[in-house]
C-alpha cells in the first residue's frame, strides 16, 4: 500500500509536470478535450539553471545604478585584474604526423578518427545504418579510455537501440534492448571510464517504461534495472531528478506521467526525502501562461477558383478553390511564428528562429511562386526578360538538381550496399542527413555565393568551393538537430554585467566567478538539450561538396542570344551555367569553376536575397549569449567563438582555456559587442538606392557599366616592342578594373539587399574572434567593420540627447570624416561651422545639390552626418536633440601606440599622440616630408622616378607602408601598398607605377628606420624569442628525435648526421603561444604546408589537413609573431574598453583601434579608453610575456646546429644571449663560438642530450670527422684525376665542408630554451601616465 504522502506527492506531481522546463506539449497530462486549442507554457530554466539567466529574472530585477559605485573602484578592481597571476593554458606540442601516444591522441584527433565518428554520427541520424554505426564504435572502444567517446556518444547509442527495439520484431526487439542495457551496466561501472549522466538515466528510464514484463511490448533483459535501483544510482552521483525527467529524450505525455510515477514510489522506498521535496515542488520551478490565442477561430480564407491544366474553372461544376499564393505563403509563416511563440519569448525571437529555421523553404516558394506568376502571363522559358532573371534561373536549376540528386545519392547507398567500402570512406549517410530539396538549394546558393572570391571575377577555385558546399552541407544538418532539440535558450545580459555581478563589476573576483558560474550553468543546460554530432574532416567535406557541384554543373544550364553580324537574326544556344576549367595563378595549376558570362553579369543586377543564408544576416534578437567554445551567436546555427585557421592546436586550447574558466571576460566581450542594437539609416539608404538604381559612379559606389575609356592599339604596337609592352600593361590593368568594378558591384548588391530587408528593424550583430583575438561580426556584408558604405548605411538603435559636448564632438566627426583631421579640436569645429551651408545644402539635396559631400574622405559617413547636424541644428532644441548617429574616437597609428608604451619611447610617443601636445601630431605625415626631402636631393642626381614622384608624396601614399612597418612589412609588401596607392592617384602612368613604388618603398623604408628605434627593439626580440620557440622540441621528445645517432650500426656515421638532422626538423613541432592579460591563448597557426590529395567528382584536389600537423614554419612564426603580439594587445584594450562602458552604462561598437558611443557620451568613453590602455601597459606586459615564455617552455631544448646560422648568431649576440659553458664545453663548440662566454668556476648553461651521454656524442662527433676527410680526399682524388673544377666550385665546396663539419661538432647537444632567451629591451623614460593628459590620444 503507498503512504498517503506519496499519494500526495503524486497528485502534485500530476498537476505540476507541465511547469518544468521543456515544453508542456511534450509531456504534460491532457487537461482538455483531445481536441480542445492547445496552451503555451513558457519555458523556463532548470533548478540548477541560475535564476539570473531566465529572462523573467531580469525583467523584474530593478535596473542597476552605476552611480552608486565610485569609478576609482572600477580603477583598482582593473588594475587589480591586470596585475594578477594571469591562468596560463599549457598543453603539449602536436606530435610528427609518423609518431603517436596517448597523450597526443586526447588533445589531437586524426582525420581517419574523425571520419570514423562522422560516419559513426551520420549512419545513427534516422537510423540509417546502426549495425555499421555499431561496428564503429566497438572498435573504437576497444581503446578504454578513448578520449573521443564521451557520455554523449554512448548515450545517443542508447537512444538509437531503443529506436531500433521500437521498430523491429520481437526477436530483435529482445537483442537491441539487450544491448542497451549491456551499455549502460558498462557505463555504470565505469569500467571504460565514462560515466552517465542525466541523459543517460532519462534514456534508461524510458526504456524501462516502454519494455519491462508488465509494458505493452515486454523484453525479458536478465540486466534491466528497476527505476528503483536507477534512483539511486543518479541520487548516488548527485544529479537532480528534475534534470533527468525534463531530458529531451521524453516526447510523450503519458510516459513521463508513468515515469514520474515510478520515480516517486522508488523515493518513497528509499526514503529519499530530498527527491520527494524537488518532485513535490515542481509547480515553484516553471509558470503558466494562456495562450492569447485560446478559443479564437481560424480566419477564413479568401479562395479563387482553382486553375486546371486543360479545363476552365467556370464550366466546371466541381471547380476546387485555392488560397492564393501571397495569402497561402503568409499563413504558411504565420503558422511557424505562432509555433515559435510557445517555445520563445516574444515575437522577434519567433522571426529570428523562422529566419534561420525555414530559410531554404522560402527560398523556394519565392523562387517557384515567381517562375509561375511569369508562366501563367505568357512568359516562357525562351522570352528575353526570362533569359534575364536570376530567379527564374535559380528555380530551374533547384527543380533539375533536386531530381539529380534524389537519384544520386540512391545510386550512391545502392552501390555501397553491393559493395560496402571501407568505414570512414563512405559517402551515402552523409547525403542522407539533408533531403535532396535542401542538398539542391544549398549547392546554388553557395556556389552563387563564392562568385568572385579568391581574386576571381568570374568564378572561384575548385578546391575551396567543393569544401564551402561541403561544410554548408554539415552546417545545415547540425543546425536541424539544433532545431529539432528545441532548446530554451539564454538571454543575453542586460545592460549591466547581469546578475549578481551587478554592485562589483566584471573586474573584481566575485564578479569574475558569477560570470564564470553563470556561463557554466547556462552551458550545461545547452549541452545537456542537445544529441551528439561529429565534425567533418576536410576530406569528408571536399568528397561530399565534390558530388553536389559535379550535379550543378551537369544540369545547369542557360540560354544565351546574340546577334548574327552577318544576316542580323537572332541566335540562341543552351550553354552551362558553371564550367570547370583549369589556370594557372603564380604558377601554379589550378582547377576553377566559372560562371556563364550572362550569370556572372545577371549577380550585378539582380535581387540576391535567395542567394543570402541567415548565418550571413544580422540578428533580430540578441545573440545568444557565449557559453562555450561552440555555443553562441545564432540561435539555431553553429558558430564558434574564434576562427582557427585550420589550426586544431588552437582550437584544443581554447577548449581547455573555457574549460577552465580562463576566458570568461573574453565571452562577456563577446557578448557586449553583440548586444548593441542597430538600425539602417532610411535617409542614407534612400540616397544609396537611388544612387545605385541610376548605374552612376557615386560617392565610392561602382558603376553598372565601368566608365574608363579603354586603351586604344597603337598603330606601331607590332613593328615597337616598346610600344606594345606599353598597350599590354594598360590593357591588363584596364580588364583588372573592368574585372574589380564587377566584383564591388556584386559586394554592394549584397549590402543594399541586405538593408533594404532590415528597413525599420532593430537588429544585432553577433561576434567573435580570429585567432588573435581581435573581434569580428559573423555577418560579413553588412556591418560597422566594412567599408564606408556599410558603416553610413548604420546607426544606432537608441538616441541620446546631444547635449553641449555632444553637438560639438558631433561637427568634430564630421571633420574627421571629411579628411581635416590632423588640426585642432577648435579648429575642426571652426571648419564645420565655416561650411554649415555646404552641409545643409547636402543634407537636403545631397543628388540635386552642390554634392560638397562627395569630396570627403568617408563620403557615405559624412553625408549620414551631414544630415544628422542639420536634423540637430534645425530642431527646437538642438542640445535636446536625440541623436543615434555613431561617433568614433581613433587611436593614432595604434601598433606604434602600443609598442611606445611597451618600451618607454619618448620620441616614439610623441609622434603618436601618447604625449600631450598642443595640436596633433601627425607621423604620416612627418615621415612624408622626410620621404620628399630625399627625392629632392635625387632629383637634383637626375634620378627618373624621384623627378617623376617629386611633389606627389601625400600622408596617403605612405600611411598605410609607415602603420604596417612596425608589424613587419618587407620591402615587397611596402612595394605593393605604395604601388596601389599611386595607381589610385591617376597621375602616373600605369607603366611607370611599380618601378616607382619600388624606389618610394626603398625611400620610405630608410625614413622609417632611425624614428622607431623603440619599437625595432622590441619587435626585434619578440622575432627572436619565435625563432627560439619554433626550433625548439620537447624534452620527452629527444630520446626519439637522437634515435638516428642509435640506430643503423652498420650506417656511416656522416649518414647518421644527415639522418639525425632530417629527425630534428621533423620534430620543430613548437608553436608561438601565449596568453593575454585576458587569459585567452593565442597560438600561431604557421606550419609548413602538408597537402592531402582527395579525389572527388569534379576533379582532384589538394587539401590542408589540419587534423594531420606538420613542423612549424619557423621564419613565418618569426615574422608573424610581432605583428600578432600587438593585434593581441589592441585586441585586449578593445574588449577592456567595451567591458567597462558597459559599465558605465555607454552604447559601444569597435572597429578594432576605433571606437564607437553616442556623441554624448564621447567624453566618458575617451576617459575610459585612457584608464583602461593605462591600467594594461601598467601591468608589465613584457615582463610578464617573458615570464609566460619561461614557465611553458621550460622543457624544451634547442638543437645547437639550430643555431649555428650565422643572421640568427648574429641578432643573439647582439640581444645579449649568452650561452655560458666551461673551456673544455667550448673546444666542441666552435661553430658557435660567437654566443658562448666561456668561465671558469661558474654554472654553465645546461648543455648535453637526452638519454645519450656528452661523452657517446663525442665519440661520433670523431668518428664524422674522420669520414669527412675522407669524403674530402675523395673529391680531392677526382679533382686530380682530371675532373675541372673552378675556384668558385672549389670555394662553393670548401664553404659546404665546413658548414658540414661545424653540423658534425653540434650533433647531439642541446642547450636549454629558457636559458638562451635574450633579456628584454631596456625600457625608456616615458610613463604611460601621462596619456591621461594627451586630448589626442584617442580622437
Amino acid at each position: 500500500m503507498i503512504p498517503r504522502a506519496a499519494n500526495r506527492l503524486e497528485t502534485t506531481l500530476l498537476l505540476s509536470r507541465k511547469s518544468l522546463p521543456r515544453p508542456a506539449r511534450l509531456y504534460s497530462t491532457p487537461s482538455k478535450r483531445a481536441n480542445a486549442p492547445a496552451f503555451a507554457t513558457a519555458q523556463v530554466p532548470r533548478p540548477d539553471f541560475l535564476p539570473y539567466l531566465s529572462q523573467q529574472a531580469q525583467t523584474q530585477r530593478p535596473s542597476p545604478r552605476w552611480d552608486n559605485v565610485p569609478p576609482s573602484e572600477f580603477a583598482k578592481q582593473l588594475e587589480s585584474f591586470l596585475n594578477r597571476a594571469t591562468p596560463y593554458t599549457i598543453l603539449p606540442p602536436p606530435l610528427p604526423t609518423d609518431r603517436s601516444s596517448e597523450v597526443n591522441d586526447f588533445w589531437y584527433t586524426d582525420s581517419t578518427t574523425q571520419d570514423h565518428l562522422a560516419v559513426m554520427d551520420a549512419c545513427l541520424h534516422n537510423l540509417y545504418d546502426v549495425p555499421r554505426a555499431q561496428s564503429i564504435f566497438e572498435r573504437l572502444r576497444e581503446k578504454v579510455g578513448n578520449p573521443v567517446l564521451s557520455t554523449t556518444v554512448y548515450n545517443a547509442f542508447l537512444e538509437a537501440y531503443l529506436k531500433m527495439a521500437a521498430t523491429k520484431e520481437s526477436t530483435a526487439r529482445a537483442f537491441w534492448v539487450g544491448l542497451a542495457w549491456d551499455l549502460y551496466e558498462v557505463m555504470e561501472s565505469g569500467k571504460e571510464k565514462v560515466f552517465p549522466n542525466a541523459g543517460t538515466y532519462a534514456t534508461m528510464l524510458l526504456a524501462w517504461h516502454r519494455f519491462n514484463v508488465d509494458s505493452l511490448t515486454p523484453v525479458n533483459a536478465p540486466n534491466a534495472v528497476s527505476p528503483t535501483n536507477l534512483l539511486a544510482n543518479l541520487v548516488e552521483r548527485e544529479i537532480t531528478v528534475s534534470r533527468v525527467i525534463a531530458d529531451r529524450v521524453f516526447t510523450s505525455s503519458e510516459e513521463v506521467a508513468h515515469i514520474i510515477k515510478a520515480i516517486s514510489k522508488g523515493a518513497v522506498a528509499l526514503n529519499l526525502s530530498n527527491v520527494v521535496t524537488e518532485l513535490g515542488q515542481a509547480e515553484a520551478i516553471g509558470t503558466h501562461t494562456t495562450d492569447v490565442l485560446d478559443g479564437v477561430p481560424e480566419v477564413r480564407p479568401v479562395l479563387r477558383p482553382k486553375r486546371g491544366e486543360n479545363s476552365d474553372a467556370e464550366e466546371s461544376t466541381d471547380a476546387q478553390n485555392e488560397m492564393p499564393f501571397n495569402l497561402e505563403n503568409l499563413r504558411r509563416h504565420l503558422a511557424q511564428v505562432t509555433l515559435a511563440r510557445r517555445v520563445l519569448p516574444d515575437d522577434m525571437s519567433a522571426r529570428q528562429k523562422l529566419l534561420e529555421e525555414s530559410v531554404y523553404d522560402v527560398a523556394v516558394e519565392r523562387l517557384k511562386h515567381e517562375t509561375e506568376s511569369l508562366a501563367k502571363v505568357g512568359l516562357d522559358s525562351q522570352a528575353p526578360f526570362m533569359q534575364a532573371n536570376l530567379k527564374r534561373w535559380m528555380w530551374d536549376w533547384h527543380t533539375k538538381l533536386r531530381t539529380r540528386l534524389e537519384q544520386e545519392v540512391k545510386n550512391i547507398v545502392a552501390a555501397e550496399e553491393r559493395s560496402p567500402p571501407k568505414h570512414h570512406a563512405a559517402l551515402g549517410p552523409y547525403l542522407s542527413l539533408v533531403n535532396s530539396e535542401k542538398l539542391s538549394l544549398i549547392t546554388i546558393l553557395e556556389v552563387m555565393k563564392l562568385q568572385g572570391s579568391g581574386g576571381m571575377y568570374d568564378g572561384m577555385k575548385t578546391a575551396r568551393a567543393l569544401i564551402t558546399v561541403g561544410k554548408a552541407v554539415e552546417v545545415e544538418y547540425k543546425a536541424q538537430i539544433c532545431r529539432r532539440n528545441d532548446i530554451q535558450i539564454p538571454s543575453s545580459p542586460a545592460r549591466a554585467p547581469g546578475g549578481g555581478s551587478v554592485d562589483i563589476g566584471f573586474f573584481s573576483a566575485l564578479g569574475y566567478r558569477n560570470l564564470q558560474q553563470r556561463r557554466v550553468a547556462a552551458a550545461r543546460h545547452m549541452t545537456d538539450g542537445e544529441s551528439w554530432t561529429a565534425a567533418w574532416s576536410q576530406p569528408v567535406r571536399s568528397k561530399i561538396g565534390g558530388i553536389l557541384v559535379d550535379c550543378l554543373m551537369d544540369v545547369a544550364s542557360v540560354v544565351r542570344t546574340a546577334v548574327d553580324k552577318n544576316t542580323g537574326g537572332t541566335i540562341s544556344e543552351v550553354q552551362p551555367a558553371f564550367y570547370h576549367s583549369y589556370e594557372y595563378i603564380r604558377g601554379q595549376k589550378l582547377g576553377v569553376i566559372r560562371l556563364n558570362a550572362v550569370v556572372a553579369e545577371r549577380i550585378a543586377k539582380d535581387g540576391l536575397r535567395e542567394t543570402l543564408h541567415p548565418r550571413h544576416l544580422p540578428m533580430l534578437v540578441k545573440p545568444k549569449p557565449w557559453l562555450s567554445y561552440d555555443q553562441g551567436g545564432y540561435l539555431y546555427n553553429k558558430n564558434v567563438a574564434m576562427r582557427f585557421k585550420d589550426s586544431m592546436e588552437q582550437l584544443s586550447y581554447l577548449k581547455q582555456a573555457s574549460a577552465a574558466g580562463n576566458v570568461e571576460l573574453v565571452y562577456a566581450g563577446l557578448d557586449v559587442l553583440g548586444s548593441t542594437p542597430w538600425k539602417v539609416n532610411r535617409r542614407v539608404f534612400d540616397v544609396v538606392l537611388q544612387v545605385w538604381n541610376s548605374g552612376e559612379r557615386l560617392g565610392k559606389l561602382p558603376p553598372a557599366v565601368y566608365d574608363l575609356p579603354e586603351p586604344e592599339r597603337p598603330q606601331n604596337w607590332e613593328t615597337d616592342l616598346k610600344a606594345r609592352s606599353v598597350f599590354l600593361q594598360r590593357q591588363k590593368a584596364f580588364n583588372q578594373g573592368k574585372a574589380n568594378n564587377h566584383s564591388d558591384r556584386c559586394n554592394v548588391n549584397y549590402k543594399i539587399e541586405i538593408a533594404r530587408a532590415f528597413l525599420g528593424d532593430t537588429f544585432y550583430l553577433p561576434h567573435n574572434l580570429d585567432f588573435r583575438g581581435r573581434a569580428y561580426p559573423i555577418p560579413p556584408h553588412l556591418n560597422h567593420i566594412g567599408d564606408d558604405l556599410s558603416r553610413g548605411l548604420l546607426t544606432f538603435a537608441e538616441a541620446k540627447p546631444l547635449g553641449e559636448r555632444g553637438l560639438r564632438w558631433l561637427k568634430i566627426h564630421l571633420s574627421n570624416l571629411y579628411g581635416f583631421d590632423k588640426a585642432s579640436f577648435d579648429e575642426r569645429v571652426d571648419f564645420v561651422e565655416q561650411r554649415l551651408d555646404d552641409i545643409f545644402d547636402s543634407a537636403t539635396k545631397p543628388l540635386d545639390g552642390e554634392r560638397w559631400w562627395t569630396k570627403a574622405d568617408d563620403p557615405w559617413q559624412c553625408l549620414a552626418t551631414c544630415m544628422e547636424l542639420h536634423a540637430a541644428l534645425t530642431s527646437p532644441d538642438p542640445l535636446a536633440y536625440l541623436s543615434s548617429l555613431p561617433v568614433h574616437q581613433d587611436g593614432t597609428c595604434n601598433g606604434l601606440q602600443h609598442y611606445a608604451a611597451l618600451g618607454g619611447d619618448e620620441s616614439g610617443a610623441a609622434q603618436v599622440n601618447l604625449a600631450a601636445g598642443e595640436r596633433p601630431s601627425d607621423v604620416y605625415t612627418y615621415v612624408g616630408n622626410m620621404v620628399e626631402k630625399r627625392i629632392a636631393e635625387d632629383v637634383k642626381k637626375g634620378d627618373k622616378y624621384a623627378k617623376l614622384l617629386q611633389g606627389k608624396i601625400t600622408r596617403k601614399v605612405v600611411k598605410q607602408t609607415v602603420m604596417t612597418t612596425v608589424y613587419g612589412v618587407t620591402f615587397v609588401g611596402a612595394r605593393d601598398q605604395i604601388e596601389r596607392q599611386l595607381k589610385d592617384r591617376k597621375d602616373l602612368p600605369e607603366e611607370d607605377c611599380w618601378s616607382a613604388a619600388a624606389y618610394l618603398a626603398k625611400q620610405t623604408l630608410n625614413c622609417i628606420g632611425d624614428l622607431f628605434s623603440g619599437a625595432t627593439a622590441i619587435q626585434t626580440w619578440l622575432n627572436i624569442c619565435a625563432r627560439l620557440i619554433s626550433k625548439s622540441i620537447p624534452e620527452e621528445r629527444l630520446p626519439d628525435a637522437m634515435s638516428p645517432l642509435r640506430q643503423r650500426p652498420g650506417t656511416k656515421a656522416a649518414r647518421k648526421s644527415g639522418l639525425l638532422v632530417n629527425r630534428l626538423k621533423k620534430e620543430q613541432m613548437t608553436s608561438v603561444v601565449w596568453t593575454t592579460p585576458l587569459g585567452l591563448p593565442i597560438v600561431q597557426p604557421y606550419r609548413k604546408i602538408s597537402r592531402k590529395q582527395i579525389m572527388t567528382n569534379v576533379q582532384s584536389v589538394f587539401i590542408s589537413d589540419p587534423n594531420s600537423p606538420a613542423e612549424v614554419n619557423s621564419a613565418k612564426q618569426a615574422s608573424a609573431f610581432p605583428p600578432n603580439f600587438i593585434h593581441s594587445l589592441d585586441a585586449t584594450h578593445m574588449m577592456l574598453t567595451a567591458l567597462e562602458c558597459r559599465t558605465q552604462d555607454l552604447m559601444f561598437a569597435s572597429v578594432h583601434d576605433s571606437y564607437w558611443t553616442h556623441a554624448s557620451s564621447i567624453d566618458k568613453m575617451s576617459e575610459v579608453i585612457r584608464d583602461t590602455f593605462i591600467a594594461l601597459h601598467s601591468s608589465d606586459v613584457l615582463g610578464k610575456l617573458q615570464s609566460e615564455f619561461v614557465e611553458r617552455y621550460k622543457d624544451h631544448k634547442i638543437p645547437l646546429v639550430s643555431l649555428q646560422h650565422g643572421q640568427l648568431t648574429k641578432l643573439l649576440r647582439a640581444a645579449g644571449s649568452q650561452i655560458v659553458c666551461t673551456p673544455e664545453q667550448a673546444a666542441q663548440l666552435d661553430a658557435i663560438n660567437e654566443l658562448l662566454a666561456v668561465q671558469d668556476g661558474t654554472t654553465p648553461s645546461e648543455l648535453g642530450t637526452a638519454e645519450t651521454e656528452i661523452t657517446t656524442a663525442k665519440s661520433d662527433v670523431e668518428t664524422i670527422s674522420s669520414e669527412q676527410e675522407e669524403c674530402e680526399e675523395e673529391d680531392e682524388d677526382a679533382w686530380e684525376d682530371g675532373e675541372d673544377a673552378t675556384p668558385r666550385q672549389k670555394a662553393t665546396k670548401a664553404r659546404k665542408v665546413k658548414a658540414e663539419q661545424a653540423a658534425v661538432s653540434l650533433n647531439g647537444k642541446f642547450v636549454n630554451l629558457t636559458d638562451i632567451i635574450p633579456p628584454l629591451p631596456k625600457k625608456g623614460t616615458f610613463r604611460v601616465q601621462s596619456i591621461k593628459k594627451s586630448q589626442y590620444f584617442f580622437s
